[in-house]
């Protein structure tokens, strides 16, 4: 998967330079505004859930919106909460409303492709954001290097458990969503890590399962049955915060927090705040706004009747085999001593984060 990725930095991300792949057809949608004389298209955005991570409900709504704002583009975002059926109810409505342009972070491919494809046959140009819908023949996709991200978190596990010196250790991974291509790759990337150390025998491989739908509570049912059936767990690779959190939940019902290393991705709050009090080994700090900047910068060229532009790899597409046109950033390992970067970048608040007993904490490790 990862061959024809290019991790990009921030810089360049909407640079000189067209995405012939995607030709002329991803501008020619409904309510072409003939060069970006007229008033500029609308833009539907449909985000996948509230629960999973704190990003849907609260950052990338926030920081999409600015950006059509800025840019004076009419904009619909919309949550599914969830459910399949009403991703698929308010992808219509948006259809129907004769959007010119449709940015969508799956639920699953399936229901993915049907909306894509709707889109298509209407002539809407369409945006695969953050998760690929796999066959779905997006226009773009917009995420960050999602095996890269994989292979931080593996790093960081294996970077905390040499810390505390643990020998031999079995290692619990509680993956992702079976129906999110990102969780897919997360694994790829962290099982590149850890399964030469399953070969040579220095970690023993312990219970390996996935969470549907990222749901944190049957996440942390999960984690509570792989402890019972396998006391002697010394590290946990989670998959995300959430994970994470369920995972340390359970661990300190066994006074186990802070003893068996813990990771993590997102940066949610409650994922630094694990950090900086020694329950969580490490997140994955994702520059969101520079996700939602670089998709909304794509979406505002094509709803203006314009011709998107940007720096761009592409990402081959595991069913289908298209190569789709990328934009995907590059993702950075965050731990206690490095939290501080991520309130730097302005991503968290020092006030959100550095509440009650996390003051002490955040002064002690930097935090200003």
């Amino acid at each position: 998967m990862r061959k024809g990725m290019f991790a990009l930095a921030a810089v360049g991300l909407l640079a000189t330079g067209s995405m012939a792949a995607c030709g002329d057809d991803a501008g020619s949608g409904s309510g072409s505004t003939g060069g970006g004389n007229a008033a500029p298209g609308k833009v539907g955005v449909i985000l996948p859930d509230t629960k999973s991570s704190q990003r849907w409900s609260v950052d990338d709504p926030k920081f999409l919106k600015a950006a059509f704002d800025a840019a004076g583009v009419p904009v619909e975002i919309q949550n599914a909460q969830g459910d399949k059926s009403q991703f698929q109810t308010i992808a219509d409505s948006m259809i129907s409303s004769g959007v010119k342009v449709l940015m969508i972070a799956n639920l699953d491919s399936g229901t993915g492709k049907a909306v894509l494809d709707k889109a298509k046959a209407a002539g809407i140009a369409t945006i695969d954001y953050d998760r690929l819908t796999l066959n779905g023949g997006a226009n773009y996709y917009v995420s960050f290097d999602n095996v890269k991200v994989g292979e931080l978190q593996g790093q960081g596990l294996v970077e905390c458990l040499t810390a505390m010196k643990v020998s031999k250790p079995v290692v619990a991974e509680l993956n992702g969503s079976p129906t999110d291509n990102n969780a897919t790759l997360f694994k790829q990337g962290y099982d590149s890590v850890l399964q030469p150390k399953y070969d040579s025998k220095e970690y023993v491989k312990g219970p390996d399962q996935s969470v549907p739908d990222w749901d944190n509570a049957q996440g942390g049912t999960i984690f509570e049955q792989m402890l019972t059936q396998n006391r002697n767990i010394k590290g946990v690779l989670a998959a995300n915060d959430g994970l994470g959190n369920a995972v340390i939940s359970v661990l300190k019902k066994q006074k186990l927090n802070g003893k068996v290393p813990v990771t993590g991705q997102d940066a949610t709050v409650q994922g630094l705040q694990n950090i900086l009090v020694g329950d969580q080994c490490m997140t994955v700090y994702k520059a969101i706004k520079e996700e939602a900047d670089a998709a909304a910068g794509l979406a505002i060229a094509i709803a203006k009747g314009e011709k998107p532009t940007t720096a761009t790899g592409v990402t081959k597409d595991p069913e289908s085999g298209a190569d789709v046109p990328s934009v995907l950033l590059t993702p950075k390992s965050i731990t206690k001593a490095t939290v501080k970067d991520v309130v730097a970048d302005g991503f968290v608040t020092k006030e959100t984060l550095c509440t009650g007993t996390f003051a002490k904490l955040c002064t002690d490790n930097g935090i200003s």
